[in-house]
């Protein structure tokens, strides 16, 4: 990007530090995500967008739905070693465009076949510039208001899910195909701001010090309004070492190499199981969820959808502001354990054959899906995008986080895809199947995820190098025999340049390994130089 020449000056009256207006600007690709998010399932339902292209079976839609997340499946995995290469800002650009061209083209679209390739365009940019987006704002940020600005993403997507509802609420009754039509012209203008305020932005400082540019990112440091003292404390005093020119398949072996592999695991695990809690297909699908609970008109479901996403916008407020008061750990836990609650309610009361269009009944379902997406948006929706980031190494970030960010878009395209078919198939299956995922999450989450608030993103790699709780209690058990077969193995040997894990050890495991013979030191280090 332009950033090694003096780029182009922000404008000099502003109202707030320029790392939150760079931070609000780059989370205009959540606007974007939330908007196509809340306002394809309300397009589809919509009898001009039928009268269009053709009314669509329960597997076409799933595909028509669907199709963003699966072409962006591949871009997304290789935009993070793009953006190492060539910089954050570098690679959101063109992903703007490529989302504002497929926006378009679905606009525009006079049949079924024109609508799935705009969606597919849109797709393969979103790909690139969505995982992005969290790590530029992860590594600009200051530690305390980390979370906070982290979260922004996720909070105008959920705002762009509202946005996205009422829209189509608004134009449904245009009795012409400007009723969906119209959603797109937005679209595109959202993306073309983003491409234009990104000119503006320099690029992450921590990249640019990765990078040896120690003059540019001192000027991007206060470019945007950046503490200097913390920036010596936690970014510029790490510039001396840059990272190696790696392929797009070496960055991608590195994630899975010991040292870097427990990071990788975890944010695929996270940004996977997130998405697989059933999030997407409550509010892709709302119009058709509020229908199968009694809801029948087209202005009831879409008004209870609407009314759904303003909650949840509404309880993304304080999710968002308070996102450096709450532990990660705690958000995750407290908010799985009430979103599977939700889904066994409504797979138990459908289950039960209780949900008719009169009834009490109904009402629960009703008021569990509001529940269900209140909680998502307070706790996971926040949590996710800002934890796979920002437990990722400095010179992994990216490519990790769009990687994980990868299965986020498979798993999303999974149940975009098989929820009308489960619906379809079953009134209750689909409850019971996102509800078992929640719980499960929470259970291997609980084990395994260290905290992370209020720490330095340099200070976090710290938590990955501790024993875990289960280390910890195989370490309990080592005096009953157990693990002793694992320690007896040969040991690791890493490869040069490989990031080494530490290992706990006691006093007489040190004293053993000290005892190292005068015999066994030149031969340790004995270079083979013959020709």
């Amino acid at each position: 990007m332009a950033s090694s020449s003096p780029p182009t000056q922000l404008p000099p009256l502003y109202f707030a530090p320029r790392y939150v207006m760079a931070s609000v600007a780059m989370s205009l690709g959540g606007l974007l995500n939330g908007y196509d998010t809340g306002s394809i399932g309300a397009i589809t339902h919509m009898q001009q967008f039928t009268e269009s292209v053709g009314q669509l079976s329960s597997t076409m839609l799933g595909i028509t739905v669907s199709m963003i997340m699966l072409t962006g499946t591949l871009p997304v995995i290789y935009a993070g070693h793009f953006a190492e290469k060539f910089g954050r800002i570098t690679v959101v650009i063109p992903g703007a465009l490529l989302f504002g061209i497929g926006a378009l083209v679905q606009g525009l679209a006079h049949g079924l076949p024109q609508f799935i390739v705009g969606r597919a365009i849109a797709g393969f940019g979103q790909g690139m510039f969505l995982p992005n987006v969290s790590v530029y704002i992860c590594e600009i940020a200051p530690v305390r208001y980390r979370g906070m600005l982290a979260s922004l993403p996720q909070f105008l997507a959920t705002a762009g899910v509202c946005a996205g509802y009422f829209t189509c609420y608004g134009t449904v009754n245009i009795q012409s195909d400007m009723a969906w039509r119209l959603p797109y012209v937005l679209q595109c203008a959202v993306s073309a701001i983003l491409a234009w305020a990104c000119l503006l932005l320099p690029d992450s400082p921590r990249w640019l010090m990765q990078q040896g540019r120690h003059a540019d990112a001192r000027e991007a440091l206060r470019r945007l309004d950046f503490n200097m003292v913390e920036a010596e404390r936690d970014i510029l005093i790490g510039g001396a070492e840059q990272a190696p020119s790696l392929s797009p398949w070496q960055s991608f072996v590195l994630l899975f190499r010991r040292g870097y592999r427990a990071r990788t695991v975890l944010a695929l695990f996270v940004l996977g199981m997130v998405q697989l809690s059933g999030i997407d297909a409550v509010i892709y699908y709302a119009p058709v969820l509020f229908e199968q609970a009694g809801l029948s008109t087209d202005s009831a479901s879409f008004l209870a959808s609407g009314l759904s996403s303003i909650l949840m916008f509404a309880i993304s407020i304080p999710g968002f502001l308070f996102a450096d008061k709450w532990g990660r750990r705690t958000s995750v836990i407290s908010g799985g354990i009430t979103l599977a609650s939700c889904m066994f309610l409504m797979g138990g009361l459908y289950a039960a054959g209780v949900v008719h269009p009169y009834g009490v009944a109904r009402w629960f379902v009703i008021i569990a899906v509001f529940v269900f997406g209140l909680t998502f948006c307070a706790t996971w929706g926040i949590v996710g995008k800002i934890y796979a980031s920002e437990i990722q190494p400095q010179h992994t970030r990216a490519a990790a986080n769009s990687v994980a960010m990868g299965l986020c878009f498979a798993t999303n395209f999974v149940v975009a895809i098989i929820t009308p078919i489960l619906l379809e198939a079953s009134a209750f299956g689909a409850y019971f199947l996102f509800g078992g995922l929640a719980l499960g999450t929470v259970a291997v989450l609980a084990a395994y995820m260290p905290e992370t608030r209020g720490r330095s993103l340099e200070n976090i790699q710290e938590a990955f190098h501790r024993p875990t709780a289960l280390s910890s209690v195989t370490h309990l058990l080592r005096p009953l025999g157990y693990g002793a077969a694992r320690r007896a193995q040969a040991p690791h040997e890493p490869v040069a340049g490989e990031e080494v894990e530490m290992e706990p050890q006691n006093a007489a495991e040190a004293v053993a390994a000290s005892a190292v013979s005068v015999e066994a030191v030149p031969r340790a280090l004995r270079l083979d130089v013959s020709v």
